[in-house]
């Protein structure tokens, strides 16, 4: 069977940071862009021996804006990537944007290259809870740049919304709920406010009266599920829906367990039972890149149980689910104290069952952190006795791989 490997493209850059992103991005380092593009080319050279047994299915652009980063930046990393790997030419490529860092040329260019799917931040439809959060565009932008991307040939347009921002009401998420599904992409994103510590949202707002209550989010969160339905878009995720086969493949890899590899500063990867990450910081990448020198973060072996453990965490997010037979075959791990706790999630409406398969209901999305917790404590009392697989092959799953060091993957 052939291997498919999903490759996620860190861009760090931003024309100005928003008040509540946590997310490793820098603004006013443009100068450095030159230096960051010859590092994470020479990184992928690097790692083509370890990308050679895959095919790459899947590309994924996020930041950071890749959008300011430059299309001729984005298209030499493409490039790269194709003369270096097996790039599939069905393979998904995505592009995350602001709608007011893109321009024609550059979508005509991207296109030409290959990325067929754009993913716009377009957060609010009103103007004024956008200045709020440090965005730098308006509504009538956002519009624009949806019709700018079908100009330029791109029929799958992803957009991401944000509730329970400061001072937002129901019946503003109302409004951005219907203006957003007027516009028709085929993929939309709907992410409840977290505020993070460290960020300037979090200190102006934590604590304070203008955010909307728990109780507020949760009916935003079930509004959104149940008018996106109406309106054809499937959920397939707690956070994301879907017209029919618009769902986004490259974040169905980390929902499914398959294989992804990172590139850039912070940038994640998991391959067969190994998972690392590279440090958040800029500088260090490029030098570390140059030198040869170390830029991992963190860096483990994923044992069976432990996979286990993300195969419920990480399926139970998606509509999807997870199902008794999945669970044995692949973990050979006993699975009757999680059905019953799904059982009993049944009996409150927060789980269903289709026929092997459970998964949450749109009530149980909102319970899910601590639905999942419960099932993660369920399946960890399970006696090691009844597991005797786990004495002889726990923690052997798979090559045995040390940390990459330098610019490479894998020594």
């Amino acid at each position: 069977m052939d291997r498919m490997l999903g490759i996620y493209i860190h861009v760090p850059f931003c024309a100005s940071k928003c008040a509540y992103c946590d997310f490793y991005s820098l603004a006013g380092r443009d100068k450095m862009m030159d230096k960051y593009q010859a590092a994470i080319l020479r990184h992928i050279i690097e790692a083509a021996p370890q990308m050679e047994p895959y095919y790459i299915d899947t590309i994924y652009f996020g930041g950071g804006t890749p959008g300011y980063y430059g299309a001729k930046r984005i298209c030499e990393i493409l490039s790269t990537l194709k003369n270096y790997s097996k790039v599939l030419k069905s393979a998904e490529i995505t592009v995350e944007m602001n709608p007011d860092s893109l321009t024609s040329s550059d979508l005509r260019m991207l296109r030409a290259e290959g990325v067929n799917r754009i993913s716009l931040g377009v957060q609010s439809t009103k103007d004024d809870i956008l200045r709020l959060i440090g965005r730098r565009h308006n509504f009538r932008q956002a519009e624009k740049a949806i019709r700018m991307c079908r100009s330029a040939g791109f029929s799958n347009i992803s957009i991401d919304l944000i509730y329970g921002l400061p001072t937002q009401t129901r019946n503003d998420w109302a409004d951005t709920l219907s203006k957003a599904i007027a516009m028709r992409p085929t993929h939309i994103s709907g992410y409840g406010l977290k505020l993070e510590e460290g960020t300037p949202m979090c200190e102006r707002y934590k604590d304070s009266d203008s955010l909307p209550t728990d109780d507020d989010q949760a009916d935003m969160y079930l509004y959104m599920t149940d008018i996106l339905a109406r309106y054809g878009y499937s959920q397939y995720e707690i956070s994301n829906f879907a017209l029919p086969g618009f769902e986004s493949r490259h974040n169905l890899k980390y929902w499914n367990l398959d294989d992804y590899m990172g590139f850039g500063p912070s940038a994640h990867s998991c391959i067969g039972n190994v998972r690392y990450s590279y440090i958040r910081d800029l500088k260090g990448y490029i030098d570390g890149i140059n030198s040869g020198s170390s830029i991992i973060d963190e860096y483990e072996t994923i044992d069976k149980l432990e996979r286990a453990a993300e195969y419920i965490m990480l399926g139970m997010r998606t509509t999807r689910g997870i199902s008794k037979d999945e669970y044995s075959h692949i973990y050979k791990s006993g699975f009757d104290k999680i059905e019953y706790l799904l059982e009993e999630y049944g009996k409150k409406g927060w789980v269903e069952a289709e026929g092997d398969r459970w998964h949450f209901t749109s009530s149980g999305f909102l319970l899910s952190n601590i639905l999942i917790g419960t099932l993660l404590e369920a399946q960890s009392q399970e006696k090691m006795y009844a597991n005797p697989w786990m004495f002889s092959e726990i923690g052997t799953e798979g090559p045995e791989l040390t940390p990459p060091s330098g610019g490479t993957i894998f020594n």
